[in-house]
């Protein structure tokens, strides 16, 4: 994952992104990439729940 940080703690599951960092543009080109799980993820220690996060903004 990117710029992704995941806990859970219990039933609850926290993510973080710091929004202040970027990957440069899309494949598109039409955004910058923030944060992106890369596809979707299995949760740690929860292979039953999967987890698909992009986080970007417009050019």
């Amino acid at each position: 994952m990117k710029n992704v940080d995941i806990t859970i703690d219990g039933d609850l599951l926290t993510i973080k992104v710091d929004l202040s960092r970027d990957f440069g543009p899309s494949s598109s080109g039409k955004t910058i990439i923030i944060a992106s799980s890369e596809g979707n993820q299995s949760l740690p220690g929860r292979e039953d729940i999967k987890i698909g996060l992009n986080v970007y903004k417009k050019k």
